[in-house]
């Protein structure tokens, strides 16, 4: 006998939104999309296979309600948000009433193929299986379960998802246009801006832009060009600055499109084509420096993950205040 998944009464949503979600997976993206979609009146039910990630989703959503309400952006009552979302261990009664599933689950192709299969026999026949990955081919996922391919397709949200506005809607080869056209309302629904991504090539277009940068900025310190200080300087204080107001094409015409295509000509040829993330990364999580949990990372951290996590997420409110 299947465990009961008891769910709250639903708040009403606009015909785009799916009476019940499903999100598996409670990590960092999975509990904040658990709240990005209880915040705008949909009721769901967040899955993982530990009690104990559930409870440090609890524990998550609490601190990023505290921070969306302290900065004037939680116009629902922080308990009747907490009050749409469930927890269970249990994926199958999860999704068995579910108008949309989507899964952020780690990034491993065998590993969402197991969950998909689960999904594609539990979850109703006419419901959105999404998934969260970052950049795995969406043909391959849903190559696990080839009779509802034309249901799986890409819903890459970029974290923090309770801040950030866009979301890409990725089509994989066997997506039917009745799916990308009901996710891409569902991303609107819930107040995000779909970003259509026609084609299925790995990592979509937000981690092809962001690894691209990453890489050319790990080969110019790779290379003694500058110091990693002063490359993260001028990416986040000018670059990223200047792109936060305006896109790179805007930027292409602002300049004069002669002129950025004589740089680029110029440039091109000597830009990394390095096709292994190098030595930088290998250094430093042979160190045990993994990152903000170890204390350490490209950069050393005295402060607990949580409150280096709530001043990048201040930062990033200031950002969009400012642009509105």
């Amino acid at each position: 006998m299947r465990p009961t998944v008891h769910r709250a009464a639903m708040s009403p949503t606009t015909p785009s939104t799916p009476a019940a979600v499903t999100v598996v997976g409670a990590g960092t993206m999975g509990h904040g999309l658990a709240l990005q979609f209880a915040r705008h009146g949909a009721d769901v039910t967040l899955v993982d296979h530990r009690e104990s990630n559930l409870d440090d989703a609890r524990a998550g959503i609490d601190d990023a309600l505290d921070f969306l309400d302290a900065e004037g952006w939680l116009d629902a009552d922080p308990d009747a948000v907490r009050d749409r979302i469930g927890y269970t261990l249990d994926t199958v009664a999860a999704a068995g009433d579910a108008g949309l599933v989507i899964e952020s689950v780690s990034e491993e192709l065998s590993v969402k193929e197991r969950v998909f299969d689960e999904l594609a026999a539990a979850a109703p026949d006419d419901a959105i299986l999404a998934t969260n990955t970052s950049g795995i081919p969406i043909t391959d996922v849903a190559a696990a379960v080839p009779a509802v391919a034309d249901r799986v397709v890409g819903c890459h949200w970029w974290n923090p998802p309770y801040l950030l506005p866009t979301v890409e809607v990725v089509r994989g080869a066997e997506t039917s246009d009745e799916t990308v056209a009901r996710t891409a309302a569902f991303v609107e629904a819930v107040d995000r801006e779909p970003i259509l991504v026609e084609r299925d090539v790995p990592g979509f277009v937000w981690n092809r832009v962001q690894f691209a940068v990453l890489r050319e900025c790990t080969h110019l310190v790779s290379a003694g060009v500058a110091s990693l200080a002063d490359v993260e300087r001028a990416v986040r204080d000018g670059y990223a600055l200047r792109t936060a107001a305006i896109g790179p094409f805007e930027t292409a015409d602002l300049a004069g499109l002669d002129l950025f295509r004589s740089i680029a000509a110029n440039l091109y040829p000597h830009l990394s084509d390095a096709d292994d993330p190098g030595p930088m990364f290998a250094e430093r999580l042979d160190a045990g420096r993994g990152g903000v949990d170890d204390g350490a990372g490209f950069h050393e951290y005295d402060d607990a993950p949580e409150d280096v996590i709530r001043r990048r997420n201040e930062r990033v409110a200031a950002i969009r205040r400012a642009l509105d």
